[in-house]
């Protein structure tokens, strides 16, 4: 199986899969491959993304220090998750209830609305907020 990143004519971009390099050029020849959004069969193959793997020993300096907070904000993501209950988009409301004695105190994670974090701001309600997107394995 194969990937590719395709644009048609009218600049709308898609992914295509394939059984193979010939499938694609087949189906493109054939005018098989049409764009979700506007039935174009006017494709083109984009440039595909690169990915490179590196010993850690054999990376340039600068490039070196980007590793090393990579792996830090992994671990960051990994500690919070295993850590912390996820209770969704109600955080603003568990953080109010452990501030009032009403819900036991613990480490929480969530989602917020703007005004929700002000809310809390308001209050006194101390919290950290830090996008923690997840990896592939």
């Amino acid at each position: 199986m194969i990937t590719f990143d395709l644009e048609c004519d009218n600049g709308h971009r898609f992914e295509g899969w394939f059984k193979n390099r010939e499938d694609f050029d087949g189906q493109l020849s054939s005018s098989a491959i049409a764009c979700p959004l506007c039935e174009s069969v006017k494709i083109r193959k984009l440039p595909s993304k690169a990915a490179v793997h590196v010993q850690k020993n054999h990376l340039p300096q600068n490039l070196q220090s980007k590793v090393e907070a990579l792996s830090y904000y992994r671990a960051l993501g990994d500690f919070v998750e295993k850590n912390f209950e996820y209770v969704g988009e109600s955080f603003a409301e568990e953080a109010k209830k452990m501030k009032n004695d009403e819900a036991p105190a613990r480490s929480i994670r969530g989602i917020t609305t703007p005004a929700e974090e002000e809310a809390l701001t308001d209050e006194g309600i101390e919290f950290f907020k830090v996008a923690l997107p997840k990896y592939d394995a």
